[in-house]
């Protein structure tokens, strides 16, 4: 199947929903495209959550991110977690659904973390079947996200991004691209993050997702709780100029302020995109 990076629509610029922005979000209706909801603060019988989401979904188109799939683990694919994620995407109707390229634990243990993968041909083919798996059953493609990373695997045989590609090429995937998550990977293990950008493929590439990290001098971990730093708004604009338009959403996840510096926030995503696209079409 021939696809290309429109394939599902550009719905355009969008932020994570989040509780503390229900209220205004139905009463102001902010200039914001499109809103990302975990999948597992919905995958509830009913109560607030779904109440507040069905009036957001009635104005705004949503796409579903998880991070519970645990894609690569060596348990089995959990059938009530994919019974009750298709449910919830049969109810609300997002654009998508995406999760993470990672394990997030073993032996029915959740660990609460994105743990990365060994870049390898077999552990490529054990999530490649995993994800025809997941695909079947929901009925759609899944996107796949890059994770952040604070450690390495000897046995690794491929850098990330041809890891990525192959599981995307074989499996028919989309790829969630993560600049934050690029941008402190490469902090982290010292390689070039515009190789990355380069290095995976076009016309798989449906999201980006930006964000805000802690420094800590000698590594970065990923927090989403403060505003997005200078170079990554430029990876952004790097992202932009080989993939082109892509739709784009900012996640906070603590230190959530108020709507409006989110807003504008996403402005700057906003002009990075307009700017670069026009240099691109000068």
């Amino acid at each position: 199947m021939s696809i290309n990076n429109t394939a599902l629509g550009n719905p355009g610029f969008g932020l994570g929903l989040r509780t503390a922005h229900y209220h205004e979000i139905l009463a102001s209706r902010p200039n914001i495209d499109w809103f990302e909801v975990l999948s597992e603060n919905y995958m509830v019988p009913g109560g607030k959550p779904l109440h507040f989401l069905d009036r957001i979904c009635a104005e705004y188109p949503v796409v579903m991110h998880g991070v519970s799939l645990s894609i690569g683990s060596t348990a089995a694919l959990d059938q009530n977690y994919l019974r009750d994620l298709k449910k919830l995407a049969d109810r609300i109707q997002p654009a998508w659904i995406s999760d993470h390229l990672c394990w997030t634990g073993v032996h029915g243990q959740n660990m609460h973390d994105l743990l990365p993968l060994p870049y390898t041909e077999e552990t490529a083919k054990h999530v490649v079947e995993r994800v025809k798996i997941v695909q079947d059953f929901l009925g759609r493609r899944i996107l796949l996200e890059n994770v952040s990373s604070y450690a390495s695997y000897v046995d690794s045989s491929m850098s990330e991004w041809e890891f990525i590609s192959l599981i995307c090429e074989q499996s028919d995937c989309l790829l969630l691209l993560d600049v934050n998550n690029i941008y402190v990977s490469s902090y982290n293990h010292q390689f070039d993050a515009k190789a990355f950008i380069d290095g995976v493929p076009a016309k798989r590439v449906q999201q980006i997702h930006l964000a805000g990290h802690h420094n800590n001098g000698d590594y970065i971990i990923d927090t989403h709780d403060a505003p997005i730093i200078d170079p990554v708004w430029d990876l952004y604009g790097y992202a932009l100029s080989r993939l082109g338009a892509v739709a784009t959403m900012i996640e906070r996840d603590d230190h959530i302020p108020a709507l409006e510096v989110l807003v504008q926030e996403l402005q700057i995503a906003r002009d990075i995109s307009a700017q670069t696209l026009s240099r691109s079409h000068a």
